[in-house]
């Protein structure tokens, strides 16, 4: 019995190894959803990248689904619901929710979970009115463009696809955690991964080290204000106004050294109307070195006295 303990615990720390969280918590529900009733997650093996933010709709169906399709016990699952599992700005309520549940209360990875048969995309502008006009709210109290200020959407999965890209460039989150996006099957339980996090998190980083070794000598001009990383909202000691003129000074720079006269980098302006021209200075043309002179060569001749 303990070789048999042993060894099982081994496997999970081999799966551990090669999988991360997600990686772990899918395989785990697609097994338990094919009917193998050992489809388990050791929540204790994926410490470091635990507790889990998850946004879902409000659809009271999802009550019996969480946190079970994920495999996690309720400490580690931090839930966040609005209708629709909708963000429409990266500094919207919702978002500021996310933020401090990762500042505040210590979540890693952050998940955005869409599910089948959604009412809220089911509903058109016209049906949402006459809903809304049945609760008693006229159409003059409402903003002029429904869709937008709701976030009304026609599909589940592009809507999981919006929210993850908003939440991933949102200077509100850092870009240490990894945002995912999933569709939950409501009758099955299923989920389906439609943003791997893992991979968008591995560029964003990879973004970031080629960008930090980008031109040194620019780097040097511009000062603190290359380092500024919005993701990590560290904001720079050098003013912006002061950037951009030493950035404006190492363009000049480059201009003179390549000789290029600062009109050519403009495109050609319209023509202007004939104007008697007013005198202009001597112009000084620069000083060019000359070749040495050409010496005529002589061929002696044959024959000739």
């Amino acid at each position: 019995m303990l070789r048999h303990e042993t060894s099982a615990r081994n496997v999970r720390l081999f799966l551990n190894f090669i999988m991360r969280l997600f990686e772990a918590i899918i395989d785990a529900n697609h097994r338990a959803v094919a009917g193998d009733a050992n489809a388990s997650l050791h929540p204790a093996d994926f410490e470091d990248e635990l507790p889990v933010i998850a946004l879902t709709c409000v659809d009271p169906r999802l009550n019996a689904l969480f946190p079970n399709v994920l495999a996690l016990p309720a400490e580690e699952f931090i839930w966040l619901r609005n209708a629709g599992n909708i963000i429409t700005q990266p500094l919207s309520s919702t978002m500021r929710s996310l933020a401090l549940a990762c500042a505040v209360k210590g979540g890693r990875e952050i998940a955005i979970i869409g599910h089948t048969d959604c009412q809220i995309c089911k509903t058109t502008a016209m049906q949402l009115l006459d809903r809304l006009k049945a609760l008693g709210i006229d159409r003059h109290q409402l903003p002029e463009n429904l869709n937008e200020f709701f976030g009304m959407f026609g599909s589940e999965r592009q809507n999981v696809i919006k929210a993850c890209d908003i939440v991933r460039h949102s200077p509100l989150i850092g870009p240490k955690i990894p945002v995912h996006g999933f569709l939950v099957d409501i009758e099955t339980g299923k989920l389906e991964w439609i943003v791997n996090g893992y991979e968008v998190w591995q560029t964003l980083t990879t973004t970031g080290a080629a960008i930090k070794k980008g031109d040194g000598q620019m780097t040097e001009e511009l000062g603190s204000f290359a380092a500024f990383n919005l993701g990590e909202m560290k904001f720079p000691e050098t003013k912006i106004g002061e950037a951009v003129a030493k950035a404006e000074d190492w363009l000049s720079q480059k201009i003179g050294q390549l000789e290029v006269k600062p009109s050519q980098l403009s495109a050609p302006a319209a023509p202007a109307p004939q104007v008697p021209p007013l005198p202009a200075a001597p112009v000084i043309p620069p000083k060019i070195p000359l070749p040495p002179p050409i010496r005529p060569k002589i061929i002696p001749t044959r024959g000739r006295r």
